[in-house]
């Protein structure tokens, strides 16, 4: 069984074309990248409301999107294109999923998924900031994922 984390994508983003990992900028998206390796995982992938799945080295626009905007069937279609680009680099029956994202970015991808946890589930973004910071102690921020 592999770990697979997927990561939400976040409002605040770079003015121009560049790989997703440096694309989100904000403090928050920084410290879940950091998290995220703890679990020593096979991949990292990126939740997009525009993309779907993005992988760390993907080469992308700026945009502004975001699932809070759409409607439910939206938020459904868009699940099911992220289920499709999953399927291409994980097995969703076999795999482990851990979900560093919003129940909007989630609900409707984890009836697809057999085994997952949500570690942040139901926290506030206030919880949220608190559970990583504790969980990042010692660790130098932006130490992790530097792209060159």
């Amino acid at each position: 069984m592999a770990i697979f984390v997927l990561i939400t994508c976040v409002r605040k983003k770079l003015s121009y074309r560049a790989k997703a990992i440096d694309m989100y900028t904000s403090s928050f998206f920084r410290m879940n990248l950091q998290y995220a390796q703890q679990f020593s995982p096979k991949n990292i992938f990126i939740l997009s409301a525009k993309h779907g799945l993005l992988q760390l080295d993907e080469e992308i626009e700026p945009y502004d999107m975001t699932l809070n905007r759409m409607s439910e069937s939206e938020q459904k279609t868009w699940a099911l294109k992220v289920v499709f680009q999953l399927e291409e680099h994980c097995n969703l029956r076999e795999d482990h999923f851990v979900i560093l994202a919003s129940k909007k970015y989630r609900q409707y991808l984890v009836p697809f998924l057999k085994s997952y946890e949500v570690p942040m589930a139901g926290f506030p973004i206030w919880k949220q900031y608190q559970f990583l910071r504790e969980r990042l102690k010692g660790e130098q921020n932006g130490s992790l994922y530097k792209s060159d």
